[in-house]
């Protein structure tokens, strides 16, 4: 795999020479009428029926995907507008898993933790409708993010399989066969997630041969990207860098950058998707904050292996916080690339600092 893949999605009329992608991680918030719909359509004493309901799921597809637009990102995702929770959709759509009801997860929390009771199997496609149904709602490149299979493993209760890596593997082979058809139907970009990796930093061995399976006979100009967030990186990197993937897109921003020398050496090798504003604080950012995170990333890798994404999913903020954080990430971006491109930022691996006047 090669990190050349990133040039397919610089646009047109980009003004400057330096190109920092930019894009989000995936979710978004709903809006609240969106919400509503859902509850409607759930009430049994309401005539709100299921072509009602996936009415306002596409409205709300196209909204985001069209906020995404306004806000200036390079390439859009629907925010997700169609998701409930990143395992649960996953595991109503995939044969071998059931559920038993909501699992309480940590304060008043409740997940509803599935249970694979026998072999997984592909039944229909997962997220092709999906795609093609924001590709014709934008002229943007899409993103399509798809929970990994050790967190579908890890997230559920096993009831078939002899363990957790058994699972997963089986799982990977289903996301492949996933990707080949959004690759068909013209996807050229997507996310992995894997956040219960940071959470057990040993089983890094797993998730390596999982991305092994779901990469195999994916053509080189699809860019694989994988999402971790939170965690202890240290135990995960260098490691990390053998897997068969472009970028790895990293929450950091929350932490204030403590974790970034973790990743200075041995050299990052791969493309970094750095987390460059903090889905954990509900105001957004300046974009001279939002510059100076940039910063951070350019003293790990070059400007040619940087993208720019908040640090995860920004769904549970207030929607004019998150538009505000996507909107300045892209002005900040775009003023970074033209101080590259006059030469105002000294770039040198391990430190990028505005350059002597």
């Amino acid at each position: 795999m090669s990190n050349e893949n990133k040039d397919q999605f610089r646009p047109e009329d980009h003004d400057n020479d330096h190109f920092l992608l930019t894009t989000v991680v995936g979710s978004y918030p709903k809006p609240k009428w969106l919400n509503r719909a859902k509850e409607l359509y759930e009430d049994p004493d309401h005539s709100f029926d299921e072509d009602d309901f996936q009415e306002a799921e596409d409205d709300a597809a196209r909204l985001i995907t069209q906020e995404h637009e306004r806000a200036g990102l390079d390439v859009v995702v629907d925010g997700e507008m169609r998701r409930n929770e990143m395992v649960e959709f996953f595991a109503h759509r995939i044969e071998g898993y059931e559920f038993n009801g909501p699992v309480k997860v940590w304060g008043h929390n409740y997940f509803d933790k599935p249970s694979v009771v026998t072999e997984v199997e592909y039944d229909e496609s997962w997220l092709v409708d999906e795609y093609k149904f924001i590709a014709d709602a934008t002229d943007r490149p899409v993103k399509v993010p798809i929970t990994g299979p050790y967190t579908l493993a890890s997230w559920a209760f096993n009831e078939a399989y002899e363990d957790d890596a058994e699972l997963s593997y089986a799982l990977a082979d289903l996301v492949n066969e996933e990707i080949e058809k959004l690759v068909e139907a013209g996807a050229r970009y997507i996310q992995i997630d894997e956040p219960a990796l940071a959470t057990t930093p040993d089983d890094h061995a797993i998730v390596g041969e999982a991305l092994e399976h779901i990469v195999e006979d994916i053509p080189e100009e699809v860019r694989i990207g994988l999402h971790v967030c939170y965690g202890d990186y240290s135990r995960i990197y260098p490691e990390i860098l053998d897997f068969p993937v472009d970028e790895f897109d990293l929450e950091l921003a929350n932490g204030d950058y403590d974790q970034l020398d973790v990743f200075k050496d041995p050299e990052f090798t791969a493309d970094l998707a750095l987390g460059v504003t903090d889905v954990h604080v509900a105001e957004a950012e300046s974009v001279e904050q939002i510059e100076e995170n940039i910063l951070k990333g350019l003293e790990v890798v070059p400007p040619e292996q940087l993208v720019l994404s908040p640090d995860c999913g920004v769904k549970l903020l207030p929607r004019d916080v998150a538009y505000g954080k996507m909107a300045n990430m892209v002005e900040a971006a775009r003023n970074v690339e033209a101080k590259l491109d006059a030469g105002e930022i000294d770039v040198e691996r391990g430190a990028a600092t505005p350059a002597d006047d």
